[in-house]
């Protein structure tokens, strides 16, 4: 209940705290051609959620060498984000940064996703000396999904809060007390930069910015290497218990589920890109969202529709993963689900015409 408190004050207060100074630091969201909101909005919330859950982290961590570089590399993601939302560094710059950072935990604090399950049916996939390299590029997916998800208000909060509401699922049915704790403060740190995002508090809209979501990308990564590989627990010391217990191991490919449409859009879009000759990492309009409002959906509307789709999809894997249906079904599914999206993404202007039919229709 302590923890409960400290980290919802901690991420309310900051953000109170923190939007009082962002005009002199520079830490606004400007309108322009790709952001039609009005008025400079701080980018803040980012930060605050760093601040609250880091804090959180230390009250149930001991002080090992594991610690300190998971810390050393979360801080530094937080710390580029915020360079990132000031300065506006390039693709470059900021790829090079994360690479560093995902490099830290991966070989210092031997974040390693060692196994791939059996997605083929062919037997046990062991990455070997491929490890480290594959959970590098895991952690950079997962931090650049979250921050190109990030396109309407509390989209991007609700996203991230449904897969830690995975994490903490699979933490329980594993018995994983650090990720469970985990994932309830990254939860309890989010509800209020939500409550500011959504305007919920009236007066005192807030944005997440780049430093909150390449720094959740980078927790929820580390959180799945620690439930697929329990034993590395720990080495972090847990300064809390709770009386948790299981045998039971999650296969990696429910992972996928966890973090579904993000991970789908992101790829998405990108292949979209790609295929229509342009740089898979400029900035365009073409994210599952504004499908939804050039079709004529409300912000709103589309918050709701994008996120209950996360929350069925996590769902469905979860659901999957408990009844034991096979890896290759779970993964062959997920590609599928994943091959419609892009169909739908490649063929956007037939599917905005197809929703605009339907608002209309539900509308009149």
């Amino acid at each position: 209940m302590f923890l409960a408190f400290t980290t919802f004050t901690f991420s309310f207060l900051g953000i109170l705290a923190l939007s009082k100074a962002a005009n002199g630091l520079g830490l606004v969201d400007k309108p322009n051609a790709r952001k039609s909101h009005s008025g400079h909005i701080p980018l803040v919330g980012g930060v605050s959620i760093f601040f609250s859950s880091s804090i959180a982290f230390l009250l149930i961590l001991s002080f090992t060498t594991t610690t300190m570089a998971l810390f050393a590399s979360l801080t530094l993601m937080a710390l580029t984000g915020v360079l990132d939302d000031r300065f506006d560094l390039s693709v470059r710059l900021r790829i090079m940064i994360q690479l560093i950072a995902a490099s830290i935990l991966v070989f210092s604090a031997d974040i390693q996703i060692h196994r791939l399950g059996n997605p083929f049916g062919f037997g046990d996939i062991n990455l070997f000396f491929l490890s480290g390299p594959f959970t590098i590029l895991a952690i950079m997916t997962a931090m650049n999904a979250y921050n190109m998800v990030d396109g309407i208000d509390g989209l991007l909060g609700l996203l991230a809060t449904i897969s830690f509401v995975g994490l903490a699922f699979l933490a329980c049915i594993t018995g994983n007390t650090l990720v469970l704790f985990c994932a309830c403060i990254m939860i309890l740190a989010l509800i209020p930069y939500l409550l500011f995002n959504l305007e919920v508090i009236k007066g005192r809209k807030v944005f997440m910015g780049d430093a909150g979501s390449m720094f959740i990308g980078l927790v929820i990564v580390w959180m799945m290497v620690l439930i697929l590989n329990p034993d590395l627990v720990k080495h972090y010391g847990l300064n809390v218990e709770l009386n948790l217990s299981s045998s039971y191991e999650v296969r990696p490919v429910v992972m996928l589920w966890v973090i579904a449409l993000p991970l789908m859009d992101m790829l998405g879009v990108m292949v979209r890109r790609v295929v229509k000759k342009q740089n898979p990492f400029k900035p365009d309009r073409d994210h599952l969202h504004h499908i939804f409002l050039r079709a004529g959906f409300s912000s709103l509307e589309t918050l709701l529709i994008i996120s209950v789709s996360a929350l069925f999809w996590l769902s469905v894997g979860l659901g999957l993963e408990y009844l034991q249906v096979s890896e290759s079904a779970i993964f062959a599914l997920y590609l599928f689900v994943f091959g419609v999206y892009l169909f739908c993404l490649m063929k956007a202007q037939l599917v905005v015409t197809v929703f605009r039919t339907f608002v209309t229709r539900a509308h009149s």
